[in-house]
């Protein structure tokens, strides 16, 4: 009898316990940063609900999935003041539909829209353009060629996308760098105008050429020069209008020698990281074979160990756009701890961005003990409100994928020599 009655003594105080913590766990947009979640409306604005099994975080917690805008902060400063997140091939999106027929054997670099990625804080684009299907297309192909198993969808469709955020948030700019296979006449200049983005452009002609200071950003607002447009094509500038990229950026190597711990060699097509000529600075931060899942442990502490090593092969110049994939997964705070901290050193001298104070002294902080992982956009410091949300599933590029795409370019090499 003592024994069945100090059984049920036990169960109740389980039965109690157990159903204190299921009440009383986060849930309905309660849930912060590292907190465990089931949903992605579990989490706080500016948060969203993902795992990391790389670094043995299996079970959903929330993560930063928007950015603080900087300019939200300090917004009296030249462009080339701020850090800005671009996105590596912005167009290459997991699960993106298939518009030629064929399935579409290529690289993946991000998983949610063109849209999306603006709305979370991106500013800077990607895209890489051809000549396809008497058009200019977004593909993720080789040897300057698009083909159907490589090609996303017309670039017009991106672009489109681009002019409605900049219609919509008039404070706002934004970059785009192309990677120019566009050979028809005049192309790239028909697009854009075609998608209504001309009437954004900032002009070549009042780009600083010699390393100066770019304008202000509230003056690029009021001028509405609220696009900076980049082609790899020399040419173009000359024959469109389009300021070549490297003229007037600086850029680390892409692919696995961008992350490559303790170096940082510049791309051969760009000057010397030290050159004072060019007053941007673009960081390369992704591997050569973009893996989905492994984005989340790249894109944590290996992140800030690289832009410190950046940093300081561009001599003790803070990047102005930080290139990554899958900018969404990390260990918690990410690539957005990231671009607060790149941001709060050069604009304000504090720790974090969220620790700059407009009109402040440099160097007068508020709330700066902050550690690692513990920043999240709140209220109104300059993040977007609403659910983040990522538009695809969490696939992987399998073996043989990879095989096929190494075996067709191997093949199509063969037949050009």
């Amino acid at each position: 009898m003592k024994i069945s009655l100090l059984l049920l003594l036990l169960l109740q105080i389980v039965f109690f316990f157990s159903f204190f913590l299921t009440t009383s766990a986060c849930s309905n947009g309660d849930c912060q940063l590292l907190e465990s979640c089931s949903g992605a409306t579990d989490c706080a604005p500016g948060l969203y609900c993902g795992n990391c099994p790389q670094l043995g975080k299996t079970q959903p917690f929330c993560t930063r999935g928007q950015a603080i805008i900087p300019t939200a902060i300090i917004n009296e400063l030249p462009f080339n003041k701020y850090t800005w997140l671009v996105t590596h091939n912005a167009f290459s999106i997991v699960d993106a539909p298939l518009l030629t027929g064929p399935q579409r054997i290529t690289f993946y670099n991000q998983e949610d829209s063109v849209t999306n990625q603006l709305r979370n804080g991106v500013r800077g684009l990607m895209l890489d353009m051809y000549d396809f299907e008497n058009d200019i297309w977004l593909c993720h192909s080789f040897r300057g060629q698009c083909y159907n198993i490589t090609a996303f969808q017309p670039a017009i469709n991106a672009l489109r996308e681009v002019e409605a955020f900049l219609s919509s948030n008039p404070t706002e700019i934004v970059t785009i760098i192309i990677e120019d296979y566009v050979h028809t006449p005049k192309g790239l200049t028909k697009l854009f105008m075609d998608a209504g983005l001309d009437k954004y452009w900032f002009p070549v002609s009042q780009m600083p050429k010699k390393g100066e200071d770019w304008p202000k950003v509230t003056d690029m607002a009021q001028d509405n020069h609220r696009l900076l447009v980049f082609t790899s094509d020399s040419s173009k500038e000359a024959s469109e209008g389009i300021a070549y990229q490297w003229r007037y950026m600086v850029e680390n190597e892409p692919g696995d020698p961008g992350i490559k711990q303790g170096s940082c060699p510049n791309r051969k097509e760009s000057k010397p990281l030290t050159s004072k000529t060019a007053s941007l600075f673009l960081q390369n931060y992704f591997p050569t074979m973009p893996v989905q899942a492994d984005a989340c442990k790249e894109n944590s502490a290996p992140l800030m160990d690289m832009v410190a090593t950046c940093y300081k092969a561009a001599g003790n110049t803070m990047p102005n756009f930080l290139a990554v994939n899958f900018y969404m997964r990390s260990d918690g705070g990410g690539v957005f701890d990231a671009l607060d901290r790149m941001n709060g050193q050069t604009l304000c001298g504090c720790i974090s961005v969220a620790s700059c104070q407009a009109g402040a002294p440099f160097g007068a902080c508020k709330n700066n003990a902050i550690s690692n992982n513990s920043t999240s956009p709140t209220g109104n410091s300059g993040s977007f409100s609403g659910s983040v949300q990522v538009t695809a599933s969490a696939t992987q590029i399998d073996l043989t994928s990879l095989f096929v795409v190494y075996g067709f370019c191997f093949l199509m090499n063969m037949l050009v020599f």
